[in-house]
């Protein structure tokens, strides 16, 4: 019988710690939170200081009921869940339901899951905080006032299954901001004007942009606005060789980025791998708990994975500096060790996530991962790593080009020591804005002032300007964390929120206002401003910080909002009218009344086919599946788009006569393309995709076209 239990979250974190403790420990899990408010009532008696009414969750019978057993069992109980708000809830109800007095010292907590980590955390345990615990039932308390109150309006004034809260109207209220931005654009015409020049008796070309006028005194920059202008330009130029009336040479250098915080890594995640927030944390959540790695047992591979803190530990920059001096070699290495400093000291709780198994890079493991804990693993080891090593340097150059008073400008950067680059390199997010605004970098061959350069020609363009880009998952966790809305546990849920509810849409990777996220957004922004208040939500946000600090009373933090916020409510429900939601048309007869016409309704659980003539006629019926606009290959019908049920984000493509009494067998993950032959074997060609570019390819995978070509 072990002397010491120990409780976790998950089962997966229990395997990974049951490792480094001996035969006295016992660990179990909780398998996450074990009490909640209650789904079927408010659960919050608001005249008794907002005391919430919990109760063992519905399934945890059993948990409980094991945890119970073995706490009776054992000596001491130690309660491990995470370090953070929500760890603190759980450990706090688990001490509840097992009868363990608050001022036991039965908490232990550990930034990362390691053998020293874990013993050092029992050595040194202490009393749960009810501080950080009181700053998680003011949320939930908060968020369950706010939906229990709202919901039950917008089912009455709009429709049934919509939801509303603090974080998750405010994103969508962003979004949709950022939608009417886009839509109110009024593009500007502006015009660029390039040369095509070259030193006399050179071959290498470069461009220079048109930037302003010399006066002889000074240089004014001038803005073309119109054909005329350009050809102004154009004109006085004429065929006249350039002189390089300013060379200014440079050195310059590009520091690492910091490691990853929770916001950081769900950005790049979204960059460079196409994960979704949800998504990059779930893999994420794997990797902090734990993996099977072959011949070394359950490894956890991360830190914490919820922290807004760039802070690392000595011992991890010790590692880190000997790992690039070795792998890398001496001039990689900074010759003093890095630091990274937090915006406040609240974010100082965690470090940043990195690696924790500092002898597992990731090739090394590669065969024990699977994919995508592949890929977000090594991203997180390369950010680790060049957050330790030496900057980029540059060598820059910029240079003035005269001809008859015009001047052109262009600028010139040259890596000569690449430094944190050899590990991570730059990717920047992909957004409608305009690349001709900047001067792009070019390399420039070797010129001194006074030299004369040919001029090979002078052209203008005509340009517009564009409206700023769509949000992206990356772009728009970046923006609720600048607006200091919600914290790094909430981005994730926040945008899987709102695009199961439909207020917002994904195409592609862009994420845009739905009608029905206008619809909630305007008529709460129009009777709850707070509630879509980014300042307010940001306040509100610092306010439980300080109850977690321990500098307010949660209680007070309610009072400041609830009776404002009921007294709305009453007044909404008397208020507002019920809107009408418009159904979409089909313009097809019902098959059941023949009378009616078919509907594409809204509903709790997205859209639906039904008869007008309800509640006369109950006929209903699933979405369709959307037509390709291609033929099917083998017997000419129409080819549909179908959704994987394991792949959400992944197409396929049927025959129409699939399933019919004239049954096709036809099925693809590519889009054939019509009426197109391979001119090698004659089967048709599908449609595939290589870095956003479509092109064609045989579908014959013996074909000689698509033999992997060897060297001769």
């Amino acid at each position: 019988m072990a002397k010491y239990l120990v409780i976790v979250e998950s089962p997966a974190k229990a395997k990974t710690i049951g490792r480094y403790l001996g035969k006295d420990f016992k660990i179990a899990a909780s398998v996450g939170h074990i009490r909640d408010l209650p789904a079927a009532t408010l659960a919050v008696d608001i005249r008794n200081g907002y005391k919430p009414i919990y109760i063992n969750m519905r399934g945890k019978e059993k948990i409980i009921k094991e945890l119970k057993q073995l706490s009776k069992e054992a000596d001491f109980v130690y309660i491990a869940t995470d370090p953070d708000r929500e760890g603190e809830a759980i450990a706090w109800h688990i001490a509840k339901t097992l009868n363990i007095d608050l001022n036991t010292k039965c908490r232990i907590t550990f930034n990362e899951i390691t053998k020293n980590a874990v013993k050092n955390a029992i050595e040194s345990p202490r009393t749960i905080d009810i501080n950080l615990f009181n700053a998680q039932q003011a949320r939930r308390v908060l968020d369950r006032l706010v939906g229990y109150e709202l919901s039950p309006l917008l089912w009455q004034k709009i429709r049934k299954g919509l939801s509303a809260g603090r974080v998750q109207s405010v994103a969508t209220k962003i979004v949709m901001d950022r939608d009417a931005e886009i839509d109110s654009f009024v593009p500007e015409e502006y015009w660029l004007v390039n040369a095509l020049i070259t030193p006399s008796g050179k071959k290498h070309e470069f461009k220079a942009r048109f930037y302003g006028v010399n006066d002889g005194s000074k240089i004014n920059k001038v803005k073309l606005s119109d054909k005329k202008s350009a050809d102004e330009v154009i004109s006085k130029v004429g065929k006249e060789d350039f002189v390089a009336t300013s060379v200014k040479k440079g050195k310059r250098q590009r520091n690492p980025f910091p490691p990853f915080t929770t916001s950081t890594l769900q950005q790049e995640a979204s960059k460079r791998l196409g994960f979704s927030s949800k998504k990059t944390m779930s893999v994420a959540q794997q990797l902090y708990e734990g993996v099977e790695i072959t011949g070394h047992g359950q490894n956890a591979l991360v830190s914490y994975i919820r922290t807004d803190s760039v802070r690392i530990s000595d011992e991890a920059v010790k590692f880190a500096r000997s790992y690039i001096e070795e792998r890398y070699g001496k001039e990689y290495l900074p010759k003093t060790s890095r630091s990274y400093s937090n915006k406040n000291s609240s974010q100082d709780a965690h470090e940043a996530i990195r690696p924790t198994h500092f002898e597992f890079p990731p090739e090394s493991i590669k065969s024990s991962l699977h994919t995508d804990q592949y890929k977000l693993y090594k991203l997180i080891w390369e950010r680790f790593i060049s957050s330790q090593m030496a900057s980029v340097n540059l060598d820059t150059v910029s240079l003035d080009l005269t001809a008859n008073g015009q001047v052109f400008r262009t600028q010139g950067e040259t890596v000569t020591f690449p430094g944190f680059l050899a590990v991570y390199e730059d990717v920047n997010e992909e957004t409608t804005e305009n690349p001709d605004d900047e001067n792009t970098k070019v390399k420039l061959p070797e010129i001194n002032e006074g030299d004369v350069l040919k001029n090979l020609g002078v052209t203008g363009e005509q340009k517009h300007t564009l409206p700023p880009p769509y949000y992206t998952e990356a772009t728009l966790i970046k923006a609720l964390e600048e607006n200091g809305i919600g914290r790094p546990s909430t981005y994730a849920p926040t945008i899987s929120t709102i695009l199961e509810r439909d207020y917002v849409k994904k195409e592609g990777r862009l994420i845009k206002i739905t009608e029905l996220g206008k619809l909630v957004t305007d008529m709460l922004a129009g009777n709850f401003k707070e509630i879509v208040d980014v300042s307010f939500t940001a306040d509100m946000e610092e306010k439980l910080d300080d109850v977690e600090s321990g500098k307010t009373d949660w209680v007070q933090v309610m009072d400041s909002f609830y009776p404002n916020f009921h007294k709305q409510i009453i007044e909404a429900g008397k208020s507002i009218e019920k809107v009408k939601f418009e159904d979409e048309h089909t313009g097809e007869t019902c098959p059941k009344c023949n009378k009616g016409e078919l509907l594409i309704k809204s509903g709790r659980f997205g859209k639906f086919i039904a008869c007008s003539n309800f509640p006369e006629c109950d006929y209903t019926d699933n979405i369709k599946v959307k037509a390709s606009g291609s033929h099917c290959p083998l017997c000419g019908s129409e080819l549909f788009i179908k959704q994987a049920k394991k792949r959400r984000n992944k197409t396929f493509y049927v025959c129409a006569k699939e399933g019919s009494d004239k049954d096709c067998e036809f099925i693809s993950w590519d889009l054939p393309a019509d009426d197109k032959k391979c001119e090698t074997c004659g089967s048709y060609m599908v449609y595939k995709t290589f870095r956003g570019k479509k092109y064609l390819k045989c579908s014959n995978k013996d074909c000689q076209t698509n033999a992997k070509k060897t060297k001769s």
